[in-house]
């Protein structure tokens, strides 16, 4: 099995499988087709969004990585430091939110937000660290270029039965687990 297996909510274990990297052709070149985002329309926006970093999350694990060792290549310590502050500022946000109702609420009613929110802490603390730049550039940086891809991609049909196969739970993948962490996990596959 190529799988990790993971507990889910329930407490039952559910295999872990990372999608396949889609081609560049799909995900940047002549068949993708982007277009604006409808700002009015926010529950579809925030379902566009959703849908392509399931579809496309290899694709983005790669692209962050490489950003990253381009970052970590000239600040290794710096990049480490920052890393570590946003994963645990990010772990005792989805801890806060298993256990405090209040906070749960906010974090189902406002993903970008709580998203904004631990990336604000996290730059601050990198503030008083002293490693804004290594922050804004191997950290902040590839989350806003996944976000705007996510963003103005149109999905294809492809994307949207795949996406089906994770949301009725034949598929798991990393990032069913990180959007369930931020309580995304009823938007994503509709």
């Amino acid at each position: 099995m190529l799988g990790n297996q993971v507990p889910n909510r329930s407490g039952k274990m559910v295999d872990v499988q990372p999608p396949p990297l889609r081609s560049l052709d799909d995900f940047l070149l002549s068949s993708a087709r982007f277009a604006v985002p409808d700002v009015r329309d926010l529950d579809r926006w925030n379902n566009r969004i959703i849908n392509n970093l399931l579809y496309y999350q290899s694709n983005y694990l790669v692209s962050a990585l490489g950003f990253l060792l381009l970052v970590g290549y000239f600040q290794p310590f710096q990049l480490c430091v920052g890393a570590i502050v946003v994963t645990l500022l990010f772990l005792g946000f989805v801890w806060a939110a298993e256990n405090q109702a209040p906070i749960r609420r906010f974090r189902r009613n406002h993903p970008s937000v709580a998203v904004l929110a631990i990336l604000l802490v996290s730059y601050l603390f990198m503030t008083v660290l002293g490693g804004v730049a290594v922050f804004l550039f191997g950290i902040a940086f590839p989350i806003l270029m996944v976000l705007v891809h996510a963003s103005v991609r149109l999905r294809s049909l492809k994307n949207k039965l795949e996406n089906k196969l994770e949301s009725i739970g034949l598929k798991r993948t990393p990032m069913g687990l990180l959007l369930e962490a931020l309580g995304q996990e009823q938007e994503a596959g509709s």
